[in-house]
């Protein structure tokens, strides 16, 4: 009787040690996502990028190339299964590996791939889509920003990647894109709770002097900025 009191003592204790968590994870998330970092006075409007979310995941959409930047040098049209050319924008997303390539619905998640993915014992993936042309509305969210603003967020975006030994991107080859036009890398780092697809986009943002939030894990925080 004594051995099954301190089971029960110690599933329950258990049980509220999680759930206090869970709660205070989602607190933090309402305070830190609707605390904003306002955009750097005084920057010019030079180049256009925008956002871009499926209403999960948010990407960042930049020119295929510019004055700044020719990402085809290193994210190839042959990489693609149209190895089209005629594009004129790229959105990319950082995220864990098993979401992006082993679960194709979110019917199909796994528990342990839920579980690897927002414990930060995954490994990430850069996923890279082109476009002909991008139409604002409430799913995509365009900015101007400066050139000296863009150079920070190349060098970010670069230096997500993971690279070979002659400082190449890694090109995985998978038949898990979502289309035609699609590709994905290898990357640095891993997702966890705390730093998600989406963190990664709101970094992006304040490293490249845009408005974002102090912290968040969710699109909703990012897309609350540019309402």
């Amino acid at each position: 009787m004594a051995k099954f009191q301190k089971i029960t003592h110690f599933i329950g204790k258990t049980i509220l040690i999680f759930f206090g968590f869970v709660s205070l994870y989602f607190l933090f998330v309402f305070l830190l996502s609707r605390l904003t970092i306002e955009k750097e006075d005084n920057s010019a409007e030079e180049i256009d990028i925008y956002l871009l979310t499926n209403g999960v995941h948010t990407d960042m959409v930049l020119p295929v190339r510019n004055a700044e930047k020719d990402w085809t040098k290193n994210i190839l049209y042959a990489h693609t299964l149209s190895k089209d050319t005629t594009f004129s924008y790229l959105a990319l997303g950082w995220g864990d590996k098993g979401f992006y390539l082993d679960t194709p619905t979110w019917g199909e998640l796994k528990a342990s791939t839920a579980f690897v993915g927002t414990t930060g014992l995954g490994k990430a993936v850069i996923h890279a889509t082109f476009y002909a042309q991008m139409t604002e509305n409430e799913t995509c969210k365009k900015i101007m920003i400066s050139k000296i603003q863009y150079k920070r967020l190349v060098e970010y975006i670069e230096n997500s990647f993971e690279q070979d030994a002659t400082d190449n991107i890694i090109n995985i080859q998978t038949d898990a894109c979502y289309g035609r036009n699609d590709a994905f890398y290898k990357a640095k780092g891993s997702t966890s709770v705390f730093y998600t697809c989406n963190t990664w986009v709101n970094s992006a943002l304040k490293i490249s002097g845009q408005k974002c939030c102090v912290w968040t894990p969710f699109d909703k925080g990012i897309f609350s900025k540019y309402e």
